[in-house]
């Protein structure tokens, strides 16, 4: 733990100081070279997991006898010997607990790992944990009733962001280089703007979930990693999107690895801003100032920058990504009892997920299927949109990040969901799902577009308020991350943000 000396934080020495500021990539490099070994890397990460983690809550599951006992058979992969850690939630690895935060998972050991985290292994991380995340990845803040709250390492009294905040906050903390994450609506951009990292969604269908399924919530869903460089970022999707037979999507392969595009030239590109919200509610001053900045910024780097948003209907897509969310919550609690060998019951679940899987419940198959047609005419929508812009700028969060618990269900809430739960009349519910297009999106308004056209996006971590980073948000068209990682790699050069740290990191 560190100890306070008037207002800042000093952390106690760490052995290896070096590790707190390199990225993945250059951690493989030291041990490519020899200069480290693997198990001194796992060592460092331990000490700072150690004296880290008790006051952020970001990891809720060690096996370090685990990792040392595979550290000096490690593959000789591209990132062989970094420290790595796993989002509790959908990644299993055989002989761990993955309990997606919800009561009924504790104690179920996996008896399989998933294919994504095999290229993690194959990739020669070292993975030594898992990281805290809310029930079944549903809200934009990590705080579990069965983990408690994470807290960021930027201010322990406000929220890292959800669903993959406990690795934002991890990442951030400097504890490992590079952590898995999942982004349904946000969750891997959120925590990323709410931390001072990079983080992408990659485009719908980029990395598999094999063997155990397709898709999650209606193609929502995609895993991937929160970084502080952009080249991580690039390099390990090279390693992980790889064509899986049985996928439920087709998308076309990169023209080249996207680890080349790091550092590319750009060219000249289109792009559109808006400091409008992408859904919901109104952006913050700080937000907006964020995509002005990033838009100067652009335009020095001699892009043409100009303001212009696509036009779709934006009460319909809340409702549409509702309803497909809620009728995914609802298979999950029932897969959640059934796996435990009972029936669903609201004691088993936090209220919101209940609420959630009621909704799911009564939504009705013509719903849902006139969900899934309202997305896919926005799909049509934003090609056409990209077909005369090359990228889109917004920001990542319509607010700044929030404090512990300002987010939460409150007793109002809380008593609300008690009579839906009672009652379960679809009008009530009806209305309710809208009251969550209000509320619940007014912070984080303006990633869901993008899980429901499969887009690919990311949160870049370009500006600051009050002490705490605030993301901006760059989105391409469908399958061009490549796009993506040329123009991040440009700004994160233009305005390196490596060096910035937490102040409790020294």
């Amino acid at each position: 733990m560190g100890f306070y000396l008037g207002s800042e934080v000093y952390p106690p020495p760490m052995t290896f100081p070096e590790y707190d500021t390199l990225d993945a990539t250059a951690m493989a490099a030291l041990v490519s070279a020899g200069q480290v070994s693997p198990a001194e890397l796992l060592e460092a990460a331990v000490e700072r997991i150690e004296a880290r983690n008790p006051e952020l809550n970001a990891i809720v599951d060690t096996f370090y006898d685990k990792a040392r006992a595979e550290s000096d058979s490690l593959p000789d992969g591209p990132f062989k010997g970094v420290p790595f850690l796993l989002k509790d939630l959908k990644a299993q690895l055989a002989g761990t607990v993955t309990t997606n935060s919800t009561a009924l998972r504790t104690g179920v050991v996996s008896t399989q790992t998933s294919v994504l985290v095999q290229r993690y292994q194959a990739a020669g991380v070292q993975i030594l944990g898992k990281t805290n995340t809310p029930e079944f990845g549903i809200m934009g803040i990590t705080e579990p009733r069965t983990r408690g709250a994470a807290r960021n390492p930027w201010n322990l009294e406000h929220t890292p962001g959800g669903s993959s905040g406990g690795s934002g906050s991890a990442v951030a903390a400097r504890m490992v280089p590079m952590a898995h994450g999942g982004d349904g609506g946000g969750s891997i951009r959120i925590p990323a703007s709410c931390c001072g990292l990079f983080g992408l969604k990659p485009t719908r269908g980029r990395n598999t979930m094999a063997p155990f399924m397709g898709d999650a919530w209606g193609g929502f869903v995609q895993e991937h990693v929160l970084t502080h460089s952009v080249r991580d970022c690039a390099a390990m999707l090279d390693l992980t999107a790889i064509p899986t037979p049985g996928e439920p999507y087709g998308i076309a392969p990169p023209a080249r690895p996207w680890l080349q595009e790091v550092g590319a030239d750009p060219g000249k590109l289109r792009v559109a801003f808006t400091t409008d919200t992408l859904h919901a509610g109104e952006t913050d001053p700080a937000c907006k100032a964020a995509v002005l900045d990033a838009a100067k910024l652009l335009e020095a780097l001699g892009h043409e920058v100009v303001e212009a948003a696509p036009v779709y209907p934006k009460e319909a897509m809340i409702q549409a990504y509702f309803r497909t969310v809620c009728a995914g919550i609802a298979w999950y609690v029932d897969q959640a009892a059934h796996d435990a060998g009972r029936a669903p019951s609201p004691g088993d679940f936090e209220p919101s997920t209940w609420l959630m899987a009621q909704i799911g419940w009564a939504t009705t198959a013509p719903e849902l299927q006139d969900s899934i047609y309202e997305m896919q005419q926005v799909n049509r929508t934003m090609a056409a949109f990209h077909a005369d812009y090359d990228v889109m700028l917004s920001s990542t969060m319509a607010k700044p990040p929030a404090k512990i618990g300002e987010l939460y269900p409150n007793s109002g809430d809380h008593a609300q969901m008690a009579l839906l739960r009672v009652l379960g009349f679809k009008s009530l519910l009806d209305f309710t799902i809208k009251k969550l297009g209000t509320d619940t999106m007014a912070w984080t308004p303006n990633t869901q577009l993008f899980n429901q056209t499969g887009q690919p996006a990311a949160s870049l971590p370009l500006f600051e308020h009050e002490g705490l980073p605030i993301g901006v948000q760059l989105s391409t068209a469908f399958g061009d991350e490549a796009t993506l990682f040329r123009l991040s790699s440009q700004l994160e050069e233009a305005r390196p943000w490596a060096g910035k740290r937490p102040p409790s990191l020294g």
